[in-house]
């Protein structure tokens, strides 16, 4: 019996004794939980159990499996550029393209598609993620929802779990919420923050005037087909009722809508659902909303109730998302007054024979692009996407105690409908284009608890978390959890006692980077050196001085195929250039205030020499 088959019947034993005598309190002790096997959940753990202590790890989703959204439709993730890829979601994007390389040829069209690992279908993320969570100490339960919370002593003591109709309590030194809707630091009490602040809360110019309660809008990602042999026609949802879509009719007539399925990056516009470019292998799409269209499979009038929703109001949700977004596609292929040309297009698209069958190839999970947001430690807004006032360069804010990065600007889906569903427009909607940034450590910690982390739901502003809502910055603040609370074991302290520092040094010591580079990847023998000094402030120093023309923040490099980019200009570190002396000046100071002394500083010729005479000097002194 593996060890997922062994815990689920220590679990469903344990439940059975104690709903038998009520006297009789039993308890399962690990020594971390983590509630939420998103991609942010799953790096924790495999953090955890990389690191250098024998774990006990629980890793729990309401879910009948692990993954998240990526194995639930959301298979087109979101980043700019290569460059900004990092840590263990980059390991995952290497794992399925080996996969394909495995399966199908080095040189075969899947491998193409797979845009270096980076796409692949739910079934080929979940097989890889569950290869990556294969390792001692981690134990996997599905379908185990929370009910309650314990807290003593600003501490979270335990959690209560349902299964089915039993319940079990779970014990734990520290714990993670790593559900996209932090139903557990809400749970022991965390304060959040459910809506959009005023512009004049955190300064943000992108922030409504008046505050409100919307989120931003969620809708499925489906994983769709053209392909005959693999294509499942669309099926009737629960409650179908063609009164809804006959809308959809007169605005077809009037060629309102070009087409049913747009590609606005692959140069057709338009249409009501989004195949996103570029596909995934073997013939297939993960369709999505399309923005500003006047036909959207996001309701954001209706999901505002989710977030702090019970189980019945959340069920209730996703039932209408279902009929909206699968029953208005139903109708387009079988409508008898949809318009030919329309209903043709529309029937060449099916959902995947081979992906979700557990499912009946929908999705599990509907796409919660925002819920609660915890009001913790740190408060990432708006300002921490932009340049820092009063600068030149072309680089964001810079944050000393960072210990993760993104690529992608802040971008909303819409927060609110205005007129009919269909045939309106949505409101709240804008995309941003921001320079690559750091994130605080103190985003992911609760004021009060200390050994709760909430990687994401964390800590942010409606806006500033527009731009941190995304799978591979939630994996990258997962693993950085992971790492926080390894340490915190091995000190026995709470994780607000946790240095930056020293998760920044088991971060790039994995090769994980803190700070966006273009020139220098995680294979690079100076990839820990460059990171470390990038920590200090030593990337913001070679950028342009105020007597420079300022950069042009946020410009990206080339486009490489749809949303993707060559690096962003302005961020090579260039370590063969000479090192000139604006530079060395600024850099012997930064080495000064850190306690960094050596000859070799003053003899460096290039910006590397410089580089690694300052990090051989660090090491050489133990403060590591």
């Amino acid at each position: 019996m593996n060890r997922f088959a062994t815990l689920v019947c220590l679990l469903v034993t344990v439940c059975t004794l104690g709903k038998s005598s009520a006297q009789t309190a039993t308890t399962v002790r690990h020594d971390v939980t983590i509630y939420g096997a998103t991609p942010a959940g799953i790096a924790a753990s495999i953090a955890l159990a990389r690191g250098d202590q024998e774990l006990k790890i629980l890793l729990v989703t309401p879910y009948k499996r692990v993954g998240g959204l990526i194995t639930n439709g959301l298979t087109h993730p979101d980043f700019r550029t290569f460059e900004g890829r990092t840590g263990l979601f980059r390991e995952f994007n290497r794992r399925v393209e080996e996969y394909y390389r495995d399966e199908f040829g080095a040189k075969s069209q899947q491998v193409t598609d797979s845009l270096g690992g980076t796409h692949a279908g739910p079934e080929v993320n979940h097989r890889i993620l569950r290869e990556m969570l294969d390792l001692p100490g981690i134990q996997i339960v599905t379908e185990s929802r929370l009910v309650s919370t314990t807290v003593r002593k600003n501490r979270i003591e335990s959690v209560t779990l349902a299964r089915a109709d039993e319940a079990v309590d779970i014990r734990s030194r520290y714990f993670v919420d790593a559900s996209y809707e932090g139903d557990l630091m809400a749970a022991a009490g965390v304060p959040f923050h459910v809506g959009r602040e005023a512009k004049s809360q955190y300064g943000e110019s992108l922030a409504p005037e008046i505050p409100d309660d919307q989120v931003q809008g969620y809708n499925f990602r489906l994983t769709m087909t053209d392909v005959p042999e693999n294509r499942v026609p669309i099926p009737k949802p629960a409650g179908y009722d063609r009164a809804e879509y006959r809308d959809l009719v007169t605005l077809l007539r009037k060629n309102a809508l070009p087409r049913i399925f747009g590609d606005p990056l692959g140069g057709l516009p338009g249409g009501i659902y989004k195949r996103q470019t570029p596909k995934l292998p073997n013939g297939k799409r993960d369709i999505n909303d399309v923005s500003h269209s006047i036909v959207r499979l996001s309701l954001p009038d209706i999901n505002n109730a989710w977030p702090t929703g019970d189980q019945a109001v959340r069920q209730r949700i996703f039932d209408a998302h279902v009929r909206h977004n699968i029953g208005m596609l139903y109708f387009l292929q079988n409508d008898p007054d949809v318009p030919n040309k329309f209903a043709v297009e529309a029937r060449q698209w099916g959902l995947c024979r081979d992906e979700l069958a557990y499912n009946n190839h929908l999705p599990e999970q509907l796409y919660v692009r925002e819920a609660r947001r915890m009001v913790g430690q740190y408060v990432f807004t708006q300002k921490d996407v932009e340049r820092e006032p009063g600068t030149h360069h072309a680089r964001a804010v810079f944050h000393p105690d960072a210990i993760a990065m993104g690529d992608y600007g802040p971008n909303c889906h819409g927060t609110f409908h205005e007129g009919p569903q269909i045939g309106g427009r949505h409101t709240g909607e804008f995309y941003q284009r921001a320079a690559p940034y750091q994130i605080p450590y103190g985003t992911l910690l609760p004021e009060k608890l200390h050994n709760l982390a909430v990687p994401v739901a964390c800590s942010s502003s409606h806006v500033g978390f527009c731009a941190l809502r995304l799978e591979p910055i939630w994996m990258s603040l997962g693993q950085a959890a992971g790492e926080a609370i390894v340490i915190a074991i091995e000190d026995d302290s709470p994780l607000h006692g946790v240095s930056p520092t020293a998760i920044r040094a088991r971060l790039h010591r994995t090769a994980t980077a803190t700070i966006y580079t273009s020139d220098v990847p995680e294979e690079s023998p100076d990839f820990p050196a460059v990171q470390w000094w990038g920590s200090f402030g030593g990337l913001i120093a070679i950028d342009r001085t105020k007597d420079d023309e300022p950069a042009n923040y946020g410009r990206r490099g080339e486009k490489v195929i749809g949303q993707y980019c060559e690096a962003f200009p302005e961020h090579a570190v260039q370590l063969h250039r000479p090192l000139e002396e604006r530079v060395r000046q600024a850099w012997l100071t930064l080495a000064r205030q850190n306690g960094i002394s050596a000859p070799e500083l003053s003899m460096a010729t290039t910006r590397g020499e410089f580089i690694r005479a300052a990090w051989k000097t660090h090491r050489k002194n133990g403060s590591l």
